[in-house]
């Protein structure tokens, strides 16, 4: 059963966000860096990961390590294995994350 009309996830929110922001921008224009982003949202660090994550995996967005995430031009380079595993391990933890705060949350008082 889905759910419908309940609040988005933080990381979506994010990326929604980020692709209005993206509409107005050319390809190779830099995006706010992670602090800036975790200013802006308000949201913890792995959030504001999980949503570029997102753009990423979309196309919208290409990230050059140090440097930081731009936007791409459209072409899709191959992706690096290395790429794919460090994103399943941040959805990984991210999921971990949440499965925490459930568990929390449904934990009787005298647990």
């Amino acid at each position: 059963m889905t759910v419908t009309g309940g609040p988005k996830p933080k990381a979506a929110q994010v990326a929604d966000a980020l692709r209005e922001d993206i509409k107005k921008m050319k390809p190779g224009d830099k995006l706010p860096s992670q602090r800036e982003l975790i200013d802006r949202f308000g949201f913890a660090s792995q959030t504001i990961q999980n949503g570029l994550a997102a753009l990423r995996a979309e196309g919208l967005i290409v990230s050059a390590g140090n440097l930081g995430n731009f936007v791409s031009d459209g072409t899709s380079p191959g992706n690096d294995v290395r790429d794919d595993i460090k994103e399943i391990r941040s959805q990984i933890q991210a999921l971990a994350e949440r499965v925490a705060a459930l568990e929390e949350r449904s934990a009787p008082d005298g647990a």
